[in-house]
């Protein structure tokens, strides 16, 4: 088994289509809120085409034999202005296909993600996890990463 992760291309649209639509399901069911909330705006062709023609993010692949089984989304975001123009690369959504993980997908985009971004001079890096996804938690503390913030959320309609 060769895995592997490449920058994803205008020629992977569809397939990142495909993969988020999984994403999306997995998450909707932990938290209905998800798709209105923390998802990609509709139609999510167009949100890839735009990440992909946005300086800020990174958008990456991961592969298995060179079929692509996930990707990960990466955006530079500013701190306050007291951090005086530093900037945090924030992982907004990674996914490997459920029969897929378990043999490297999701370390090896995470680290072409941080990879990319030390070389330009990154130090912090968030990842935006939804609560109850105990796998992804583990998944990122695994690479070091660790909470700084949890966001509570009240609807009166539910």
């Amino acid at each position: 088994m060769n895995v592997t992760s490449r920058p994803a291309t205008a020629d992977d649209v569809d397939t990142l289509v495909a993969l988020y639509r999984a994403l999306e399901e997995e998450q909707t069911a932990l938290r209905p809120m998800w798709r209105i909330a923390d998802g990609l705006p509709e139609p999510a062709d167009t949100a890839f085409k735009a990440i992909l023609d946005d300086e800020a993010s990174q958008l990456v692949l991961g592969t298995l034999d060179e079929v692509p089984l996930g990707f990960v989304w990466a955006r530079l975001e500013e701190l306050l202005p007291q951090a005086e123009g530093e900037l945090v690369a924030v992982v907004r959504l990674i996914h490997t296909d459920v029969e897929a993980r378990g043999v490297g997908i999701g370390e090896a985009m995470i680290q072409a993600i941080l990879e990319h971004h030390r070389r330009a001079g990154i130090t912090k890096f968030d990842a935006r996890v939804s609560p109850g996804h105990r796998e992804a938690k583990n998944f990122f503390e695994a690479n070091g990463f660790k909470a700084r913030l949890i966001v509570m959320h009240h609807d009166d309609s539910s």
